[in-house]
């Protein structure tokens, strides 16, 4: 430790070693650095929050670089300034003694000036001959220049934030306005579809957006926003399409699916008798179509969902169904899909639903819209998990007699 750069605070006032360090740091400065005082200062004012200021403890600093006379802090130079409490006060508008005590411990403790204090406490300096300052005792600026790229990246930072923010909020203020005139459009020509219950879920959306968001609430709100939009155009667009299109299951299967790909009816085992052996293996979780399946089973048709339980593990049902709730997000699925799928298949089912999907996804172009059509065919008891999960567990190479 260099013992000459370091002074410790006068009278009661404790020494930290976070205000050691930077008392030598002060001294670090590269040779021939400079920075103008000003630039430094706005840099800093921009970064008060991240500093832990507050706008007098601004009003404090501007007035200690008052005191220093030139507009460029230098390595160099004599970057000490030693104005009285009372010189500083009148410069900071008139601040009281208390208050002003107490921002200059904040820049202190942030770290852009630190405390060169006399023997006995008082603010001075010494002179040579010539008039030049040999040495002086006040608050040494040292810090601000030794930060200043540092102070200007934070500035950066926060004005890019700030621009996010704001463009966050006005997509979604456009995503808002998109999905209630949607709405308000659909009800009021009649369109078909369960319009009660989207609009629920935008009210809900909408309910949950706070006073003064964050980035990252804006992010989340914004996510399910246009979920919930994409999910308005589908049903109008599937709307569209069944004025001029088959209904039948096949029709809906391309729609859906590409033409090209395999799809999980595709995996279901065809031939009568593959169809006995799955159904009495499994007769005891598919006789109700909201039984629960066995969580081993499930795991070995699905191996993929237990990526996104707590801690990357699925233990139990809780689990499972935690993790669905992340797959559901990250497969765009709207939240009302998957509450209807909750409703007509059981949450259990439909967490399973949405892992049986998860590992085909790529064979998938509309998982939300693929598991609306599941949810129909579950609705009219068309759809059941038994043969999807076993031709999962023969894709993964696993037997069917290690099933139940």
């Amino acid at each position: 430790m260099q013992s000459g750069n370091v002074t410790t605070p006068f009278g009661r006032r404790p020494i930290t070693l976070a205000l050691v360090r930077q008392q030598i740091a002060a001294t670090e400065i590269k040779a021939g650095r400079s920075a103008d005082k000003w630039k430094v200062f706005r840099h800093a004012s921009e970064a008060r929050k991240e500093l832990g200021l507050q706008d007098r403890s601004l009003a404090v600093l501007n007035a200690l670089l008052t005191f220093y006379p030139d507009n460029e802090l230098r390595q160099d130079g004599q970057l000490i300034v030693f104005p009285s409490n009372a010189q500083l006060t009148l410069r900071a508008h008139g601040i009281a003694g208390a208050t002003l005590r107490r921002h200059l411990a904040l820049l202190v403790e942030a770290g852009l000036i630190v405390r060169k204090d006399s023997a006995n406490g008082k603010r001075y300096a010494r002179r040579d001959r010539s008039g030049e300052v040999e040495s002086a005792f006040g608050f040494d600026l040292s810090p601000l220049l030794n930060r200043a790229e540092e102070l200007a990246q934070i500035a950066q930072q926060v004005a890019a934030d700030r621009a996010a923010l704001r463009r966050a909020k006005e997509d979604l203020t456009i995503c808002r306005r998109n999905a209630r005139k949607l709405i308000t459009a659909a009800i009021a020509e009649g369109a078909d579809g369960d319009w009660d219950k989207i609009e629920s879920v935008y009210v809900e959306l909408v309910r949950r957006i706070p006073r003064s968001p964050s980035l990252s609430d804006l992010d989340d709100l914004l996510h399910d926003l246009k979920l919930l939009q994409e999910e308005i155009l589908n049903t109008l667009d599937l709307q569209r399409k069944e004025e001029f299109d088959s209904t039948n299951d096949a029709h809906n299967e391309r729609h859906i699916q590409n033409s090209h790909t395999e799809s999980i009816y595709e995996l279901e085992p065809s031939s009568r008798n593959e169809q006995d052996a799955t159904r009495s293996q499994l007769s005891q979780v598919t006789s109700e179509p909201k039984k629960r399946f066995p969580l081993g089973v499930v795991l070995k048709a699905c191996p993929q969902i237990a990526d996104y339980g707590p801690g990357g593990t699925v233990a139990g049902w809780r689990d499972l169904m935690s993790a669905a709730v992340v797959v559901r997000s990250m497969l765009r699925v709207s939240p009302s899909a998957y509450e209807d799928a909750c409703d007509v298949m059981g949450a259990e089912n439909a967490a399973v639903t949405i892992a049986c999907i998860l590992e085909r996804a790529e064979h998938i172009n509309s998982a939300g819209g693929y598991l609306r059509d599941l949810t129909s065919k579950t609705r009219r008891g068309d759809f059941s998990l038994g043969p999807v999960l076993m031709a999962l567990l023969r894709a993964h190479g696993q037997s069917s007699r290690k099933v139940g």
